[in-house]
């Protein structure tokens, strides 16, 4: 069995299809997922046409097509591109609800969404524009989906700073409607002390602080940014496992990593699934987590990473699925109350008879 830090009581016996079956119907956050990499083909298109705008590509499935990408950047050409559609208010309310639909049927009961304000802004469409849509979509979810929501907003790391700054103070107005800062975009030349400032104003809001680090990355940015950024949480981090000091200190810190398997190999950090060191990382035992970060891009939600994953991975059982689901719950922003009566639910599910039921 992988060693995972912190012994907790989880079944070791269940077999690989009863396995699957439970990270199916778990109880699971979702802490590594931009609202904008869930803008879906058929979405797309039809924001389109809502808002007279002629699209390059004749179809859904030529757009398909053109999602093989070769790393970050010519996706992300994509990803800026595809984010043109949205224009108004309804267009981001349809987006968010779309998500927090499908991550319904994941068992999702709490996610943490990413948003790049300066991806919209850039083009003239403002704060008043996507954030009421974003609140809407969270209280509609709370009430009919049961699933609770936080938003982090997200600086572009290949801009400046200064651009940084200006957005998190034109964010402010909006405060009570999201929990922290993130950092996203191309990391190759953009380290994450470059942000150090914003990052400082943003803890001085009482905002929390995440983000992108040994993606395409090296190991250091994920140290600079536990360093420079005072980072709670590393979003990726799969090549920390490349430096042991920095291993150790995440291990110690239980320091989560919210990694995202499907996009890592279409992003090609990996060669395939078989070849992700999730594993590995799980063995050395990192808090590890899984995500779907922009699934609409990728070929899959948070239940396909899952699946996906376990299914090609035969030295990850019962103990290891349990964990990175409880590590999910236990690595969110929410309330600890909160959090423990996730946990309650996911450790009824995985009691000894189910096993015994085989």
């Amino acid at each position: 069995m992988l060693s995972q830090g912190p012994a907790h009581k989880h079944p070791t016996t269940i077999s690989k299809d009863r396995t699957l079956d439970l990270l199916a119907a778990s109880p699971k956050a979702e802490l590594h997922l931009h609202i904008e990499g869930t803008l879906e083909p058929e979405l797309i298109f039809s924001l389109a046409r809502r808002n007279g705008l002629k699209l390059p590509y004749p179809d859904v499935e030529a757009l398909r097509r053109a999602y093989a990408f070769t790393d970050l950047q010519s996706f992300l050409d994509l990803y800026y591109a595809g984010a043109d559609v949205l224009r108004t208010e309804a267009d981001f309310f349809d987006l968010a609800w779309a998500y927090f639909e499908r991550a319904a049927r994941d068992h999702v009961v709490h996610a943490e969404v990413f948003f790049d304000p300066q991806t919209h802004t850039g083009r003239g469409v403002g704060f008043d524009v996507f954030m009421p849509a974003f609140a809407r979509a969270t209280r509609r979810a709370r009430h009919e989906l049961q699933m609770t929501s936080e938003w982090i907003l997200c600086f572009l790391r290949d801009r400046s700073e200064d651009d940084a700054l200006a957005t998190l103070a034109e964010a402010l107005p909006w405060r009570e409607h999201f929990c922290g800062v993130g950092l996203d975009s191309a990391e190759r030349g953009n380290p994450p002390a470059k942000f150090s400032r914003a990052f400082a104003r943003a803890a001085d809001l009482g905002l929390h602080r995440v983000a992108h680090a040994g993606e395409e990355g090296p190991p250091t940015y994920v140290r600079e940014s536990l360093d420079a950024l005072g980072a709670e949480r590393i979003d990726h981090g799969v090549r920390a496992i490349e430096d042991a000091a920095l291993v150790e200190r995440l291990v110690r810190e239980r320091v989560p990593l919210t990694v995202c398997p499907l996009s890592n190999v279409r992003l090609c950090v990996f060669e395939d699934l078989a070849h992700h060191n999730l594993p590995q990382l799980l063995r050395a035992g990192l808090k590890v987590t899984v995500n779907s970060d922009d699934p609409a891009y990728f070929g899959g939600y948070v239940n396909d990473n899952l699946l996906q994953l376990f299914a090609v991975h035969p030295e990850l059982g019962a103990a290891e699925a349990y964990t990175v689901l409880r590590n999910s719950l236990e690595a969110s922003f929410a309330p600890e109350d909160t959090r423990g009566a996730w946990i309650a639910q996911l450790d009824q599910l995985w009691q000894p008879a189910d096993s015994r039921a085989l």
